[in-house]
């Protein structure tokens, strides 16, 4: 039996990102061990399939959480001895690559869910890429979630090309198609409409994600604002408040004193499935994006999607067949895409029929844990 422990920052990330395919690692001879920041529920319902260890990490930089962190976690590393470690999102992948590194366990892999330097700028930019180099220098082994995030991680030195690789298409747990069950998306249209007093007749767009900058929502609302969209249009903002500043912050504001935007807040994962069938078009302008999970959400549901042509998301949506891509950070021609999809019935029934077929080809759940449990298996045979 193989110990394997999964280090994410916080337990959202765990629930989303992790646990689907570590049940059925735990259930092919691994003993599971998960870390984060967790509450009392997250370790009820799973210490049943793994040990759970809570872990106070923060989000965001703080410079005396390096050493606090990681000399915590490589006494735990230490005291448990591990195989291998698998770690995920920015602040516990530093931690958890010199703190394994120390602890000197055979197998640190990385989980490279996209590279968040690449929509920054100035000394930010610089201490970012710091990071992540040291990220990629103390790992073992690195899974890119796209070829061409992959190809960025090559270019910028961050790793050499043999110790980095992307799983089939790329991706992380791809969708569970009994929670997207196309079949009921009339009936979850109907029920999230009538629970938010949206008619029938009315064109929704939908976003879902965090609602910050780097997932483009600036450019969201700019557009929204700006677009002159009709009486019986309105946008839906499913998810949580971030860091919203400056014009950000200005926009939520406006947003929020208007008829015609929804803000649901966090929903439970279960329920993504029925907000996504609620909408005409999905629209996820993000600056940087792994692979981008909500992008395949969407594809599930047949919804048509408009989306950013950076590395992630133009790896999930063929620009003219399941979805529209536009430049990111660019108000002007998100709008445009917007009313053009819009007022193109045809080509939304088109993009929706192309989207569903892609995903049952490419991202459906079970074909992507069967590529981590191999992945992870030959990792280990490798290293005996």
């Amino acid at each position: 039996m193989k110990k394997i422990c999964f280090i994410t920052t916080i337990q959202l990330t765990m629930e989303t990102f992790v646990v689907p395919f570590a049940k059925v690692l735990a259930e092919n001879g691994y003993e599971v061990t998960y870390i984060c920041n967790m509450n009392d529920d997250f370790q009820e319902v799973n210490s049943k399939h793994a040990k759970c260890i809570n872990i106070q990490m923060r989000r965001g930089f703080h410079f005396f959480d390096i050493f606090k962190y990681t000399a915590k976690l490589k006494k735990i590393f230490k005291r448990e001895k591990y195989d291998i470690i698998y770690y995920a999102t920015d602040n516990a992948s530093f931690y958890s690559s010199i703190a394994g590194k120390l602890a000197k366990i055979p197998i640190r892999l990385y989980a490279q869910w996209g590279i968040h330097y690449v929509a920054a700028n100035g000394v930010t930019k610089m201490i970012m890429k710091f990071l992540e180099k040291t990220t990629c220098l103390m790992s073992t082994h690195i899974r890119a979630q796209s070829p061409k995030n992959m190809q960025i991680a090559i270019d910028d030195k961050l790793c050499k090309p043999n110790k980095i690789k992307v799983l089939g298409l790329g991706g992380t747990i791809g969708v569970d198609f009994n929670e997207y069950n196309i079949s009921n998306k009339a009936l979850y249209k109907t029920s999230i409409r009538e629970k938010y007093s949206i008619s029938e007749n009315d064109f929704l767009f939908g976003f879902v994600g965090r609602v910050t900058k780097d997932k483009g929502c600036t450019e969201l609302l700019s557009a929204f604002k700006k677009g002159n969209y009709g009486k019986y249009v309105k946008l839906m903002i499913v998810g949580m408040y971030d860091s919203c500043e400056g014009e950000l912050a200005e926009l939520v504001q406006w947003a929020k004193q208007s008829n015609k935007v929804i803000f649901t807040g966090q929903v439970k994962s279960s329920e993504v499935s029925e907000y996504m069938a609620s909408f005409d078009i999905l629209v996820h302008p993000t600056y940087r994006e792994g692979f981008g999970k909500v992008l395949q959400e969407g594809l599930a549901m047949g919804v048509p999607i408009i989306t950013t042509d950076v590395p992630g998301p133009s790896e999930v949506v063929e620009n003219g067949v399941s979805g529209m891509l536009v430049p990111s950070m660019n108000v002007e021609s998100l709008q445009e895409a917007m009313q053009s999809l819009m007022n193109n019935s045809e080509l939304r029934q088109e993009f929706s029929r192309n989207g569903r077929i892609r995903a049952e080809n490419n991202f459906e759940r079970s074909k992507m844990v069967a590529n981590i449990l191999f992945d992870l298996n030959e990792i280990c045979e490798i290293e005996k």
